[in-house]
């Protein structure tokens, strides 16, 4: 549901922002599970996500799971992958597949209600602080490389 417009640069849409703790090397078959039942679209990019870094995640096994009871607490090497899904059966669909997927018995999934903003195309073609209209910095992907055109003062 998109909500009325506040500005004439963006639009406002509720949705639900997922997040789930994964060993990095799970990061990626999570997300390629997730992409056939929802893109990730944002306006007009899809598949956008977002990765940490690694850091550490901690917990202790209880009687009763799959596996041993821990008396202390254990650490294990983990990223958080993140993204917007607007539809709450989707985001049902998508958590399903996560846990599917996920190595782990009881995978840390946390569903926000969000609101995200999504840009009004044309809105901002000549704006001198977008990445097309200034000199390529490092992080531009290549594809996305031209000369910045002369910016008038």
């Amino acid at each position: 549901m998109t909500m009325k417009n506040r500005s004439d640069r963006f639009n406002i849409q509720e949705g639900f922002e997922i997040s789930v703790q994964v060993p990095q090397l799970h990061a990626e078959p999570l997300l390629q599970a997730i992409y056939p039942l929802y893109s990730l679209r944002y306006g007009d990019y899809d598949r956008v996500s977002f990765q940490s870094e690694i850091g550490i995640q901690r917990f202790r096994s209880l009687p009763g799971g799959r596996i041993a009871a821990t008396e202390n607490v254990v650490e294990v090497p983990c990223v958080e992958l993140s993204f917007f899904i607007h539809d709450q059966d989707c985001a049902r669909e998508v958590v399903q597949a996560l846990y599917v997927k996920h190595p782990y018995e009881e995978p840390v999934i946390l569903i926000r209600p969000a609101l995200r903003s999504l840009n009004r195309a044309g809105m901002d073609e000549d704006n001198p602080n977008k990445f097309w209209n200034r000199p390529p910095e490092d992080w531009v992907p290549e594809v996305h490389r031209v000369e910045a055109p002369e910016l008038k003062p």
